[in-house]
């Protein structure tokens, strides 16, 4: 089928219903999988009962955690090494493919049917006996960290997985002492789930000739799928392929290897076919990993005349049953990075503490930890701002870090590599109308609207934290380029952008240069995946580096067709000339005449170490509440972002909507809610967890003040994450605006109609 070459590449495919998801793919003689999950927050198996399943039709097997067990199967291996306070190390528990005598949450996986259809795999799986002792469940965090709670795992006594401290809490101390204000407060980021339009899924072969697992599953980079399966499977990295050609939603919870993806891999190899395992959205609520959910309480000092002092954080977060291989670190040392978000506060000190509950494990979710540490830290300062009676804007503007401050150090020892703070708040206040704010709340409330006006800055970390980050460029006998690299297609335009930028360098039109996805056998390469914010800074670097040597190649070759010395030729505008005289050769001619060599001269593998960036924002939200309902509408968004270089400024504006919607989710209605006597997840379902709708996001505006960076050859900075990270809390500090003249200075997302009539109800006297 003809595809128009407009606009993103991959669209037309995907909206015509000719992408190809994990569950698209259907292998000769394929079986099914389904799995048999606890029904049931904390239990001992006594026993499994699996005779009526292995005799019903088409049963081909059944895996329980015994043959994970015999197959030497592991733990997925932390990311923290690093220790916590006084010297401390992570407590991380053996996580069990399938359950091992033991069941820790709602959802857990305890067995693996295989059958020859679908419906015959169900029905099995419904046949097997489990004979539970219950146990003593604990759900919440704080409830978890008390004394003589129920234990979760023998290896954690206290149910305390990590603690981890940093700042300096004398110096702390000491600005606490001598601050003419001091604001405290405590806030919840409720847990959520990500729920990507395409669900998990999973179709495993295994090759027993070669020894050879071929793996498909969505994921955010095939390296990182591969190296997760190999962790815990014990196969070599070298013997899993891993395929992933169009994934319907990363957002971080799709960044590594689930238990099924290795029970299934495993299956694959007992039963001698391929199986294909397909999860429902029920399965997804309740095995799909969580996020957020935190509890953060912050104190700022500040001095007589509004400036910051100190700030100290405490922090309890929940892992869930099992720490996630990201969890600890997100929660930790990724979180420090925020920690004076985009103010110059001399003195900082944190102790964050990280325990285990009988739900769901949580990982990183668009964002990860930074919406987190925004909410916190921009409630504390709309708090400063109220107390002290100084202006939001202005309040922030006596403390932002000036454009000649960066590259700056925070006290933490934070590189932030570039910036304009108060370039993004000068253009955020004069977008916004700020200053005619006090007209429009007049007039809401002549119409009985409370309206209410929030401001947030924020400054986040994207890319690093990975190996090199390698790429491959190779042409066809036609003249055309593939390019190949292991980030992973999730609906960030890579196959629009990073031919974009090779293109652009070669001088000839994007259309001839292609990104085929989904198989790294192509072009084996080494590096990570589409994960924080980091694909354009690192692959498109890389591809920008990458691109250059193929003209440097080139030169070699053109020297050698117009018979010069390659010193002669130069490269203009995708020719070759000979400097001086008319005598020149086109890059797309070089291309075709040497891309049907048999010794690819034009061909490149090249790398760069994985560079880290620091984008910023200043955004801006108007809320109008009925108090007679609670209702709120979201009445205007304006952002002022600082993306650095933008590669293609619409596939940015894309990711900025994406992430402020799903911001706007969080801080108005999405909410993981568990019986804090059962464990069972009673927002298991789009019937009682938020969905949010496009009617709920007002036309954005968005405005770009990019200062480039000065750590990647593009001067790029993320862009995925930063929505989020900026709407959590400007939406937050919008609502306490608004309710701020019913005395209303404390309310926890999210912030739905009943949570809102509540507060007002009470407000009022009337509850």
């Amino acid at each position: 089928m003809a595809r128009p070459f407009t606009g993103r590449r991959e669209d037309f495919r995907l909206v015509t219903g000719h992408g190809r998801y994990t569950a698209d793919w259907n292998l000769p003689r394929q079986t099914y999988g389904v799995f048999l999950r606890s029904d049931r927050a904390h239990a001992e198996i006594l026993s499994l009962d699996m005779s009526a399943a292995l005799a019903s039709p088409g049963v081909l097997a059944v895996l329980t955690g015994e043959d994970v067990a015999k197959a030497g199967y592991r733990s997925p291996p932390p990311m923290v090494q690093y220790p916590g306070k006084d010297g401390m190390k992570l407590r991380h528990p053996f996580r069990p493919v399938l359950a091992q005598g033991r069941v820790r949450h709602v959802g857990e996986e305890v067995a693996l049917v295989v059958a020859e259809t679908l419906a015959q795999a169900q029905d099995a799986a419904e046949a097997i006996v489990v004979d539970y002792r219950d146990l003593p469940a604990v759900i919440a965090a704080a409830d978890a960290d008390r004394d003589g709670a129920p234990l979760l795992h023998e290896s954690v006594p206290d149910n305390v997985a990590f603690d981890y401290e940093y700042g300096d809490a004398a110096a702390v101390e000491a600005a606490f002492a001598t601050a003419a204000h001091v604001v405290k407060l405590t806030l919840h980021a409720q847990r959520l789930v990500g729920n990507p339009m395409e669900p998990k899924a999973c179709v495993a072969t295994h090759d027993a000739a070669a020894d050879i697992y071929e793996v498909y599953a969505p994921s955010q980079g095939m390296s990182m799928m591969q190296g997760g399966l190999s962790a815990v499977s014990g196969v070599p990295v070298q013997q899993i392929r891993a395929y992933a050609y169009d994934v319907g939603g990363g957002f971080g919870i799709r960044g590594g290897a689930y238990a099924e993806y290795s029970a299934v891999m495993l299956a694959a190899k007992i039963v001698g076919r391929p199986v294909k395992w397909v999860s429902t959205r029920s399965e997804t609520f309740l095995s799909d990993f969580h996020a957020r959910a935190a509890q953060m309480t912050g104190e700022l000092a500040l001095d007589k005349d509004g400036l910051f002092l100190a700030v100290r954080y405490r922090w309890l977060a929940d892992l869930g049953a099992y720490p996630t291989p990201v969890a600890p670190f997100i929660n930790t040392l990724a979180a420090t990075s925020q920690a004076v978000n985009l103010y110059r506060i001399p003195a900082v000190y944190g102790l964050h503490r990280l325990v285990l509950t009988n739900t769901t494990p949580t990982t990183a979710y668009r964002g990860a930890t930074r919406p987190n540490v925004s909410y916190i830290t921009e409630r504390l300062v709309a708090e400063a701002s109220r107390i002290t009676g100084i202006d939001p804007v202005e309040i922030r503007r006596r403390n932002v870090l000036s454009k000649e401050s960066f590259p700056y150090k925070t006290p933490i020892g934070t590189p932030l590599d570039s910036g304009d703070p108060p370039g993004l708040l000068a253009k955020l206040a004069a977008t916004a109308d700020i200053a005619g704010f006090a007209k429009r709340r007049e007039a809401a409330k002549r119409r009985g609207r409370l309206r209410g006006l929030g401001v947030a800055m924020f400054i986040e970390p994207s890319g690093g934290g990975g190996p090199k980050e390698e790429v491959a460029i190779k042409f066809g006998a036609n003249g055309d380029a593939s390019i190949y690299s292991q980030v992973g297609p999730s609906g960030q335009g890579n196959e629009t952008a990073y031919p974009e930028i090779v293109a652009g360098v070669f001088g000839i039109d994007p259309e001839h240069v292609n990104m085929p996805v989904g198989d790294q056998q192509i072009a084996p390469l080494t590096g990570m995946g589409s994960i924080g914010s980091r694909s354009a800074m690192t692959h498109g670097s890389a591809f920008l580096v990458a691109a250059r040597e193929v003209v440097k190649k080139g030169m070699e070759l053109a020297a050698k067709d117009l018979e010069v010395s390659a010193s002669d030729v130069v490269f203009e505008e995708g020719v070759y000339r000979v400097a001086g005289t008319d005598l020149s050769v086109g890059f797309s001619e070089i291309a075709r005449k040497y891309g049907s060599s048999p010794d690819k001269p034009l061909d490149v593998t090249a790398n760069i170490p994985s560079p880290m960036a620091f984008p910023s924002g200043a955004h801006v939200a108007e809320v109008e509440i009925d108090p007679e309902t609670g209702a709120l509408d979201l009445v205007s968004y304006i952002a002022v972002d600082d993306c650095g270089n933008q590669i293609n400024p619409t596939i940015v504006a894309g990711q900025l909507h994406g992430g402020v919607m799903q911001g706007i989710g969080q801080a108005i209605g999405e909410h993981a809610v568990y019986d804090q006597e059962t464990g069972q997840l009673l927002s298991g379902s789009f019937m009682d967890y938020f969905m949010p709708h496009a009617f709920d996001l007002p036309a954005m505006s968005l405005h770009d003040h990019g200062v480039p960076s000065p750590n990647n050859p593009l001067g790029a900075k993320g862009a995925g994450e930063a929505g989020t990270t900026g709407a959590v809390p400007t939406v937050a500090n919008a609502v306490h605006d608004a309710l701020a003249p019913l005395g209303i200075h404390h309310i926890d997302m999210p912030y739905s109609p009943h949570r809102l009539w509540q507060a007002i109800h009470k407000a009022n006297g009337k509850g």
